[in-house]
């Protein structure tokens, strides 16, 4: 009897180990997205989003993979300074969901300004990596 419970307690901590490592990947990832949308940087947007990533607005508009990179990148959209605060990640198999608040000052177009928003993003662990699949923004009360 000592022996199944021994056993099961290493099943259960090993779990709760592999879940944890999951969620550090996945707030590393959310790092570096945050860190390329700073930088515009291309490449590392590009590595981080998936094929049919589907990014939405709090306006409602919403862009593809393509769209998304390319306002970033021509300064479009432009985040001056860039902050996630009161993150959560929950995880599902190959599945993330990680909310949390966006705040940013920007200068799209050259204009300045300042967004505070609610973020909902989608991960899912694609050939080892985990990837952006979807995005959605609501403005932030």
């Amino acid at each position: 009897m000592k022996s199944i419970l021994l056993v099961l307690a290493l099943v259960g901590c090993t779990c709760s180990i592999r879940g944890q490592q999951k969620k550090t990947a996945v707030a590393a990832a959310v790092e570096q997205l945050r860190r390329a949308m700073v930088d515009a940087d291309s490449v590392m947007l590009d590595k981080l989003t998936a094929a049919k990533l589907s990014y939405g607005h709090s306006s409602g508009h919403i862009d593809d993979k393509t769209l998304f990179i390319s306002k970033i990148v021509s300064g479009k959209s432009d985040f001056v300074t860039l902050e996630f605060a009161d993150q959560t990640i929950s995880i599902d198999r190959d599945v993330a969901i990680v909310r949390h608040k966006l705040n940013a000052t920007t200068s799209d177009s050259g204009k300045p300004g300042e967004v505070h928003l609610a973020v909902l993003l989608v991960w899912q662990k694609q050939q080892g990596a985990w990837k952006l699949l979807a995005r959605q923004a609501v403005k932030n009360q």
